[in-house]
């Protein structure tokens, strides 16, 4: 399994101020899938997210990512689990103004250790159409192809597991459908299992299963 998470909670505050986020949430990924979270805004969706991809601890429950415990593991731990076996695609791209898109893509492997950065940035950027962008910066680059990089920047450390929270939230519905299929090529490519946390239902159903969140529990799981 890439994920298998048993009664898993997450409450943010304390006291009477405490909100419960996840309540109970039991989750098994078989490595190679393709699922989307699908739920309304404040279902908990992108809090499930934050705890399976480790940026966020669990508050209870049982939780083993990509081979590791990451109910045992502080927030360091967590932070060196996920890398080289995580990649994350965000609707906000994050990508580092002051480097180049493949500064950008290069960054987190040498941060990894991995003495191969530069040649697989390379490589990878021109897998999604920007070879001949590598020395551009986010500001020189359109909304499509910045999260072309955010993509590039997920896979090249050829991941396990990839989420994608929302990627094409800040583009066009042209742009958002060519991104869509270069996220699902990309990840086919890398034998990856993937995670899509959306609100829309159409693109939910391009993933091999659904499961449906609200008020932070699975309301349903089922093949797309």
């Amino acid at each position: 399994m890439a994920i298998t998470a048993t009664n898993l909670t997450l409450t943010l505050g304390s006291g009477e101020a405490a909100v419960e986020i996840l309540r109970g949430i039991d989750l098994a990924v078989p490595q190679g899938q393709t699922l989307a979270l699908l739920g309304p805004s404040g279902s908990g969706k992108s809090s499930l997210m934050a705890v399976l991809s480790g940026l966020e601890r669990a508050s209870g429950g049982a939780l083993d990512v990509a081979g590791e415990n990451f109910a045992a593991l502080d927030e360091d731990a967590l932070a060196a689990a996920r890398r080289g076996r995580i990649g994350i695609v965000l609707q906000a791209f994050h990508l580092l103004p002051t480097m180049t898109a493949l500064e950008n893509v290069m960054t987190p492997m040498e941060l990894a250790g991995m003495d191969d950065a530069r040649p697989r940035a390379e490589a990878e950027l021109a897998a999604v159409g920007l070879g001949h962008r590598l020395h551009h910066y986010p500001s020189q680059l359109s909304g499509g192809e910045q999260q072309r990089v955010a993509i590039a920047r997920a896979l090249a450390p050829r991941p396990a597991l990839v989420f994608a929270d929302e990627p094409t939230g800040n583009l066009d519905a042209a742009t958002g459908s060519s991104i869509v299929d270069l996220l699902f090529a990309r990840r086919a490519d890398a034998g990856a299992t993937l995670v899509i946390i959306t609100h829309d239902a159409g693109l939910a159903e391009r993933c091999e299963r659904v499961v449906t969140l609200a008020d932070g529990r699975i309301a349903s799981d089922t093949a797309a």
